[in-house]
């Protein structure tokens, strides 16, 4: 596809309402997923400048009337929205080009979905929301005398750390619900996917009036740059998507500064078919580890089928995975591209590897394929024969590996579903509601669909138990992990 006019990449950071280079000079590589080849380069961010972005977002908060004029948070976003719909297309060739999503996939959940919702509808509860709620006296008389409120403030400046595989989605969501409370943000995107975040902070300086210092987007080819953010005494909280263990290090660094969490971490979601379930429907579910090639915490990896018909659906998940077409993400039928890096094949790689060693039958795939010279391709990979033992039933690959598991009956369908460190989402099917509702209360899962229901969306909260993180984002419960709560009290005249 031809975008009209070009892409413009934005290569400067946005620190304190200027769009900026580093001041070392120094870039780095953005590297196209599909093709191994670079893309160009963005602003390589230095320790210091993250520090000045700190510096900013702490005088926007404290200085400025952000975090108490909600009028004038509505107006900004309602400008923000704006200019995000103004570059959809170049958002998603960008996307396209330096994640390596299929491009069907910006149609959903990578751009046009967030698009619709993760700015406007945090703005709508601007006016919506209870900010101030007053209590009734107390029985007994003693505060009769008193009026009595909780009131609703932002928590302060906020460490926005976000992953490469959904990066805008995940981006919006952060900050409408940030900004939408009234809270100040400092934006570190990762290094494998800086574009759509520097074209967001160009967007915010030169379409809105959001002040200097309320957005600050720091992009650097060092990971750990994030860190500054967990250890800064002047981030009041830290909202981090990402892995397991890195979300266990930012618990254990915020602690020394108090940090305010919400984690969105890892996932080894499964999905229960149960013996009376429509196989031609649910096994479907199956062909989600190809979705964006595996690249998601929330996609469910593990499917459980019963003994007496697993055989049955074994057969039938080789047939759908054989036609599951994958390869350049400019297609518009590909539903897989690549995996994000070298590195990451090669962890999948080793995983799959794994999997064969511990003894689980390879049905499918396993490979990089052989058609494709150039990209960081994995075949669509199924193993059967998986007990929920093994690692590659335990551990969260990030590829498009299933990995098939029989159960005997309801009772263990969920035994094995829970058997997992992690919780975030997870499926079941059967043709009686009744039943499936039944097991779905068992799954200490953040979220669960059954029969296919829709389980994510702008007032569905979506966390995790366990390993999978700490808090909620979306709905109501998402607007106030961003808000503190403060009680208070004065005589009645």
């Amino acid at each position: 596809m031809t975008v009209d006019p070009p892409l413009h990449h934005e290569t400067r950071m946005l620190i304190d309402g200027k769009l900026v280079a580093a001041e070392s000079g120094q870039t780095f590589e953005n590297l196209n997923p599909a093709t191994e080849e670079v893309l160009g380069v963005v602003a390589d961010g230095s320790p210091g400048e993250m520090d000045r972005a700190i510096a900013a977002a702490r005088r926007a908060f404290d200085d400025s009337d952000w975090s108490t004029n909600r009028a004038r948070r509505k107006d900004c976003l309602g400008q923000l929205q704006t200019a995000l719909e103004s570059e959809r297309e170049l958002f998603r060739e960008e996307l396209i080009l330096e994640v390596g999503c299929p491009r069907m996939t910006t149609q959903g959940p990578q751009l046009d979905d967030p698009l619709e919702w993760a700015i406007a509808y945090p703005r709508s509860l601007i006016d919506r929301f209870e900010w101030e709620v007053v209590l009734s006296p107390r029985g007994d008389g003693r505060n009769a005398s008193f009026e009595r409120q909780v009131w609703k403030e932002p928590a302060g400046v906020v460490g926005a750390i976000v992953p490469w595989n959904f990066p805008v989605e995940v981006t919006l969501n952060k900050l409408g619900q940030a900004l939408a409370t009234g809270n100040t943000v400092v934006l570190k995107p990762a290094p494998d996917t800086p574009w759509n975040a520097t074209r967001l902070g160009r967007l915010i300086a030169e379409q809105t009036d959001i002040p200097a210092g309320v957005v600050n987007v720091v992009t650097s080819s060092d990971h750990l740059l994030g860190e500054q953010l967990t250890l800064s005494p002047q981030v009041d909280l830290i909202s981090f998507t990402g892995s397991t263990a890195v979300g266990k290090r930012i618990m254990e660094k915020g602690s020394t500064t108090m940090k305010r969490l919400f984690l969105e971490l890892g996932g080894k979601s499964a999905t229960i078919v149960l013996d009376d379930a429509d196989f031609g429907t649910a096994l479907q579910a199956g062909l989600s580890v190809c979705f964006h090639a595996g690249q998601g915490c929330a996609i469910p990896t593990r499917m459980l089928l019963p003994r007496s018909r697993y055989e049955e659906g074994v057969e039938m998940l080789k047939a759908m995975f054989t036609m599951i077409p994958y390869g350049d993400p400019q297609r518009p039928d590909v539903m897989m591209g690549p995996v994000i890096s070298a590195k990451q094949r090669q962890r999948i790689l080793e995983y799959i590897e794994v999997g064969q060693a511990d003894g689980a039958t390879l049905a499918l795939g396993g490979r990089q394929p052989e058609h494709l010279d150039r990209g960081f391709y994995v075949e669509p990979t199924l193993f059967t024969e998986v007990d929920n033992s093994m690692r590659i039933a335990q551990e969260e690959i990030f590829g498009p590996v299933l990995v098939v598991i029989p159960f005997e009956d309801d009772d263990d369908a969920v035994r094995i579903a829970n058997d997992s460190i992690y919780g975030l989402a997870g499926m079941v099917f059967s043709s009686a509601v009744d039943r499936a509702l039944k097991v779905a209360h068992r799954v200490r899962t953040g979220t669960l669909s059954v029969n296919g229901g829709p389980a994510f969306g702008r007032d569905m909260p979506f966390g995790g138990y366990k390993h999978s993180g700490v808090g909620r984002q979306n709905g109501t419960a998402g607007f106030e992990q961003y808000l503190e709560t403060k009680s208070v009290a004065w005589p009645r005249p």
